[in-house]
């Protein structure tokens, strides 16, 4: 007994040790939301009242010091975020992550984000206003870097912080920029596709612009060959091992006074992004004298992409242009080191890059850049070609002036100011949506855009040899897509096809639309919207063209093949208003039909591996509407059975048949059990919560979620054959600005504030967000500071 006592006295000791660590980590290493601190370059003292959700509500004399005070609430709060952001475009993952990493590290090294940062850097003039706020925020982020904790994840992967730098914020813009990009997933498989199959395959596909029905419409007013499927294998999985999210999509509208109740502008914005924990977006507010901005910020970047004040609100959609394209080169055989062109053999120009491995020996590679790009070839291992494929991508191609873009965004008081900042923003593509206090409503393209010759698709590999499938010039940004002050009083943007301004529709890999088609239905009837109705839109999780979708595929299926229990759920889902609450079989059964159609359709075509790939793309979102009404493709015949020629109503019967097998199979003969909260989840995952034991800590959720894939509340999932739909991106933020009431204009962030686990703001939105509720944007000073949580006061270092 008396050894059982003192092991049970050591054990409690134990115990008693470790809690006492753990609390002094909380304690130390959380976010300090009070008090007084010194910060360096400080001109005057700076308060910050933190609301009771974490944001941060800065008021300064002067912009400068709002700028260096936003720098140090934004790294106390999201430093570890704000590291691997800044780590990506430099091929510095593997340096944290270890080797597991190092496919994509060369992948991004290859791309030149780093090269073209160093150019953009060396020449920007270092006394422009963009530049000295940049550099305070800079200020702000080092100060912490230099004298606050490290959060708890420099601890876990062992490295140091370092001083953030320009570089940094323009590398951070340059992934956002590919992080767009759809091309790299599309060209070469259709161009594989193409070598493979035959023409006659590709024409039952949605590949060109003017697939869609439902356009972005404008309105303008004055104020042959193959390549390698390892290859784009390895440039696909270097992507998804991110453990920083991409932009997949997005919706926003603004609906003019003459349709709102009290005669102001409303404002939507939900833009859709990978889920992750921390959640993209950090929110604050700055108050000077003479400048105002509730804004959203990406981590590392001094401007917020999102914004609004009491004159104008602005959002963003991806505009999904096409701005990457492929070109075969020829390399000379008698000399590996050139390449043909029109004039003439051309040196490759070779480059060679370092990457450090965590716990291993540094990586040097090398790789080839044509006048086009870098070739991809090897980039990532794999097998290499005969015939290399290089990647022409315009953000590196152009003059680099985004952040003056965002900085006029920012800046501008008025629609015309507005304006005019946005040319500058080349790369990526962006639909810019705004409206203000004085009645404006407008949308435009952001990207140059250019025209190709009309024999050229761009969506396909071309050939780099000729010069003949070059871009003929650049468009003016006057023939961008837009629309202001439209007579229909409203704007809007689901990603979908916008209609033309310049005589042509412009290349791009946009989603279908649904959510188009969704919006416009809720949107034109209309005319007395207010905060409230607009709120409850942006939830809105009905799918129009869903239901046309099993209203073909149920017309186009032999009834007398089913069981009686196998009717009566087709009659179910035959009656199904295509929305996605917890509680609907038929959403369950749809998705798992649709995944089984699409295998049966394309798989013994394409193979398991190019099937996955097609799976990724866009395109294959447009195709699930579109191939269903083409009876006689030649895609329906399963090209595995010699003897026989497959049509459109034994391909669907089959998938019928298949869907609810596997579904019996997962939750019991009982069809009214199949429902959407059982398959349809949603969990932010943090990088080290891929760890087992450190899941429950780091990552939030899983919640049971409604929504779906291309509804207004897009929750979106890869199909896969588990049947689960994990949900891997959708709102990264629900705002709502009404300017009848901007002061009470609403928002919700997915998790928290905080990327910081030890924050009392780490998930405290996580539920609210999954219930669809919002929370106050506050602006008024007065209830700011009566309701404040905490004061954090900034002064000037003695």
């Amino acid at each position: 007994m008396r050894i059982l006592k003192k092991i049970l006295f050591s054990f409690l000791v134990v115990v008693a040790f470790f809690s006492i660590v753990v609390l002094l980590l909380i304690f130390n290493l959380k976010p300090d939301y009070h008090g007084t601190k010194e910060l360096p370059n400080l001109g005057a003292e700076v308060k910050v009242y933190y609301d009771s959700y974490g944001i941060p509500h800065i008021y300064s004399e002067n912009e400068r010091d709002a700028f260096r005070a936003l720098g140090y609430v934004h790294a106390q709060d999201r430093l570890w975020q704000m590291e691997l952001l800044r780590r990506i475009a430099t091929g510095r993952l593997s340096e944290v992550f270890g080797k597991d990493l190092l496919a994509t590290d060369k992948l991004f090294l290859s791309l030149g984000i780093d090269e073209h940062t160093k150019v953009t850097v060396a020449n920007l003039d270092r006394d422009s206003k963009m530049v000295q706020l940049t550099e305070a925020y800079l200020d702000g982020v080092n100060a912490f870097v230099e004298k606050g904790p490290k959060p708890v994840e420099f601890y876990l992967t062992g490295i140091e912080s370092e001083p953030f730098t320009l570089e940094d914020v323009y590398n951070t813009i340059g992934y956002m920029a590919f992080s767009f990009a759809m091309a790299h997933k599309t060209d070469p498989l259709l161009t594989r596709m193409r070598q493979q199959l035959g023409e006659e395959y590709l024409k039952d596909l949605p590949i060109d612009s003017d697939t869609s029905t439902v356009f972005i419409k404008n309105y303008k007013r004055n104020i042959a060959d193959s390549i390698s499927a390892n290859m784009m294998s390895a440039v696909e999985k270097a992507l998804k091992i991110l453990p920083i999210p991409q932009f997949e999509g997005s919706n926003s509208w603004v609906i003019a006074p003459e349709k709102t109740k009290e005669g102001k502008v409303i404002f939507a914005n939900d833009p859709h992004i990978g889920f992750s924990q921390p959640a993209v977006w950090y929110e604050a507010h700055i108050v000077t004298p003479t400048f105002e901005k509730y804004g959203y910020h990406l981590g590392g970047v001094p401007f917020p992409l999102l914004g609004h004040d009491r004159n104008l609100a602005y959002g963003l959609t991806m505009f999904e242009n096409d701005d990457i394209d492929f070109y075969f080169e020829e390399t000379n055989p008698s000399n590996k080191t050139e390449y043909k062109t029109e004039y003439g053999w051309e040196a490759y120009e070779t480059i060679t890059k370092t990457i450090k491995i965590k716990d291993d020996e540094d990586v040097s590679f090398s790789f080839k850049k044509s006048r086009h790009g870098p070739l991809l070839n090897g980039i990532a291992d794999q097998i290499l070609e005969d015939r290399p494929v290089a990647m022409s991508w315009l953000y590196t191609k152009l003059e680099n002036e985004v952040m003056h873009g965002l900085y006029g965004m920012v800046q501008a008081t008025n629609i015309k100011d507005f304006r005019e900042a946005l040319p500058n923003i080349h790369a990526p593509g962006l639909n810019v949506m705004y409206g203000d206090a004085r009645g404006n409503v407008a949308w435009w393209a952001t990207a140059k855009l250019y025209k190709m010759p009309d024999s050229v698709s761009t969506k396909f590999v071309l050939d780099g040899t000729t010069g003949k499938e070059e871009p003929l010039h650049f468009l003016d940004f006057s023939e961008n897509p837009q629309a202001i002050n439209p007579p229909w009083n409203y704007v809007y943007s689901a990603n979908n096809q916008p209609d033309s301004i310049a005589g042509m529709l412009y290349p791009g890999y946009y989603l279908p639309e649904n959510r188009a088609k969704r919006i416009e239905q809720l949107l034109a009837p209309k005319n007395d919207w207010d905060q409230q109705a607009v709120s409850k839109m942006i939830l809105d999780v009905t799918s129009p063209v869903n239901t046309e979708v099993i209203t073909g595929v149920i017309k186009s299926i032999d009834a007398a093949q089913f069981t009686e229990q196998q009717i009566e759920m087709i009659d179910l889902v035959n009656s199904w208003k295509g929305d996605y609450p917890l509680n609907s079989v038929a959403a369950t059964f749809y998705h798992r039909c649709a995944f089984y159609v699409l295998k049966n359709v394309f798989e013994d075509e394409l193979g398991p591996e190019q099937f996955r790939q097609f799976m990724d793309t866009h395109l294959l979102k447009r195709e699930i509407a579109f191939g269903v009404k083409l009876h006689d493709s030649k895609w329906w015949d399963d090209v595995t059975t010699d003897d026989l020629v497959e049509t459109q109503r034994e391909i669907l019967g089959k998938s019928v048949k298949e869907a609810w097998q596997s579904l019996v199979e997962d939750f019991g003969a009982d069809y009214k059990k199949w429902t959407w909260d059982k398959v349809h989840t949603l969990e932010h995952g943090h990088p080290i919560g891929q760890i087992d034991a450190l899941r429950s800590f780091f990552n939030v959720g899983p919640f049971p979620v409604i929504g779906s894939r291309e509804v207004i509340n897009n929750m979106s999932f890869p199909y896969d054959s588990t049947g689960f739909y994990h949900v891997g991106s959708g709102p990264s933020t629900r705002r709502v600005i009404d300017f009848s009431d901007v002061e009470n204009s609403i928002s919700i962030l997915p998790t928290g504030q905080s990327g910081n686990p030890f924050s009392s703001h780490y998930r405290d939105q996580a539920e609210m967000y999954i219930n669809g509720e919002f929370r106050k944007m506050m602006m008024n000073k007065e209830e700011i500071i009566n309701s404040s949580e905490s004061l954090l006061v900034l002064k000037p270092k003695n």
